[in-house]
C-alpha cells in the first residue's frame, strides 16, 4: 500500500519544512545564473559557445574540487562558521565579474566556484539528520522535486531576465539572489543534525569516521569500496540526464523542428515529478543500482524511436525516471557513511555528480557529430548501464551506522 501521508509527516518536521523552503529560494537564482553566465559569455563578451563552454568546465571543476572540503567543514565547525566566508567573497567576486573581460571573468567564476554555498549538501544534510530511517527516502523524494520544479523555472527566468535588461546586470541579479539565498540559511542556521543524532555526529579516532592523518585527509576512512560504488552511480545518472539534455537538442534540430526543443525539456522534466512523489510513497524501495538500470535502459530505447513523436514519448518516459534514480542514491550513500560525516560524503557526492556532467555532455556531443542524435543516446545509455551493471552485480545489503534508535521526527 502506498504510503502518501509519509509526506505529510516528513513536512511536519520543522527543520525539513524550512530548508527545503531555503533551498527553493536558493536554487532558482543558481539555475538562472548559470544560463545567464553563458549568454554574459556569448553576447556581451562576444565570444564563442565554445569559450563559454570553457567557462562552465571551469565552473564545474572548482565546485567539484570543494565539495568534499566544504562539506567537512560542515562537519567539523558547523553550518554558520562554514558558510561565512563564502558571504564574505562571493559577493566581492561577482560585483566584479559582470563588468571584466573574459580572462578575469574566469578566473572570478572559479574563485566563486571554490566558496559556493554547499546549499545541497546542507539540505540533503539537514533532511537526513531529521528523519527516521523509515522516512528519508520520501523527504529526499521531496527534495529531489523541488529540484525538478527550480531547474524547470530557473532557466527560463534566466533567458528572460537577460534579454530584458544587459546580461552584466543580468548576471549580478542572479548572483548576488544566489548569495542573498546563502545568507539567508546563514541566518535561519538549521541544525544539521536532530538532538537524537548527537552522540553519532562527533566519530571517534580509529572508527572508520574519523577524518586520519596524511593522504587519509584526501581519501577519508569512511570511503569504502561500497561508497566508491554509490558515487559512481551518482556520476552515471548526472551523466545519462545530460547526455539525455543534449541529445534532446541535437534531435529536435535534426527533425527540423528546433524551436520545440524548450517545451519538449520541459516535459522531460516534469515527468520525474509524479514517478519521485510515487517513489517516496512507495513501503519499499528498490535499490538505487536497480532504478539506475532502469534509467540507462530507457535511455538506450528512446535511441530505437522511428520518428519524432515517438522519440518525445520514449524520452518523457525515461525521464520519469530521474527523480527516484537521484533520490535512490542518495538514500543509499546516507545509509553506508557514518552519521558524522554525512556533510563531507554529500560534498563528495556533489563532485561525482559533478564530474558525471562534465563528462556526459563531451561523450554524447561526439557520439552526435558522429552518428547522430541515436549515436548519443546509445553512447551515453551503453555506458551507463554498464556501470549500472556493476553496481548491481556488486551491491549487498548495508545498514547504516547510526544508533539503535531511528531520530524522532521532530524539530
Amino acid at each position: 500500500m502506498l504510503g502518501f501521508d509519509s509526506y505529510g509527516e516528513v513536512l511536519r518536521i520543522p527543520p525539513v519544512r524550512r530548508v527545503l523552503a531555503l533551498a527553493i529560494v536558493t536554487r532558482i537564482p543558481l539555475w538562472a545564473g548559470n544560463i545567464v553566465v553563458t549568454l554574459h559569455v556569448v553576447t556581451h563578451l562576444h565570444h564563442s559557445f565554445a569559450m563559454a563552454g570553457l567557462v562552465a568546465a571551469v565552473q564545474a571543476a572548482t565546485l567539484g574540487l570543494s565539495g568534499p572540503w566544504r562539506g567537512r567543514r560542515l562537519d567539523q565547525l558547523g553550518l554558520r562558521r562554514a558558510v561565512l566566508p563564502s558571504l564574505v567573497l562571493l559577493p566581492m567576486c561577482w560585483v566584479v565579474a559582470p563588468f571584466v573581460g573574459y580572462w578575469p571573468f574566469l578566473v572570478l567564476v572559479a574563485v566563486a566556484g571554490l566558496f559556493t554555498v554547499p546549499t545541497f549538501a546542507i539540505t540533503r544534510q539537514v533532511i537526513i539528520g531529521h528523519t527516521s530511517l523509515e522516512q528519508r527516502t520520501t523527504a529526499l523524494s521531496v527534495d529531489g522535486i523541488t529540484t525538478d520544479l527550480t531547474f524547470m523555472v530557473g532557466p527560463v527566468l534566466g533567458v528572460l531576465l537577460a534579454t530584458t535588461i544587459p546580461t552584466p546586470l543580468a548576471l549580478l541579479a542572479c548572483q548576488l539572489a544566489s548569495v542573498a539565498g546563502g545568507g539567508l540559511i546563514w541566518l535561519a542556521d538549521p541544525p544539521l543534525h536532530a538532538p537524537d543524532h548527537a552522540a553519532a555526529t562527533t566519530p571517534e579516532p580509529g572508527l572508520p569516521g574519523h577524518p586520519g592523518t596524511g593522504w587519509r585527509r584526501f581519501v577519508p576512512h569512511w570511503l569504502s569500496p561500497s561508497v566508491g560504488v554509490v558515487l559512481a552511480m551518482a556520476a552515471t545518472a548526472t551523466f545519462v540526464l545530460i547526455g539525455q539534455d543534449l541529445v534532446a537538442v541535437a534531435a529536435m534540430r535534426e527533425f527540423g523542428t528546433p524551436g520545440s526543443t524548450g517545451w519538449v525539456l520541459a516535459l522531460w522534466a516534469a515527468a520525474a515529478i509524479p514517478t519521485g512523489l510515487l517513489y517516496g510513497a512507495l513501503p519499499r524501495h528498490p535499490p538505487a543500482s536497480v532504478v539506475l538500470v532502469l534509467l540507462t535502459m530507457t535511455t538506450v530505447l528512446v535511441a530505437a524511436a522511428p520518428d519524432r513523436t515517438w522519440f518525445i514519448v520514449l524520452l518523457t518516459l525515461s525521464g520519469s525516471v530521474s527523480s527516484p534514480t537521484v533520490t535512490a542514491v542518495t538514500d543509499e550513500l546516507s545509509r553506508v557513511v557514518p552519521p558524522g560525516n554525512r556533510g563531507e560524503a554529500m560534498g563528495w557526492h556533489g563532485s561525482a555528480t559533478t564530474l558525471g556532467n562534465a563528462a556526459g555532455a563531451p561523450v554524447a556531443g561526439l557520439a552526435i557529430d558522429g552518428a547522430g542524435w541515436s549515436g548519443g543516446l546509445l553512447a551515453v545509455g551503453v555506458l551507463g548501464l554498464a556501470i549500472a551493471l556493476v553496481g548491481l552485480a556488486t551491491r549487498r545489503r548495508v545498514t547504516a551506522p547510526t544508533p539503535a534508535r531511528s531520530p524522532a521526527a521532530r524539530g
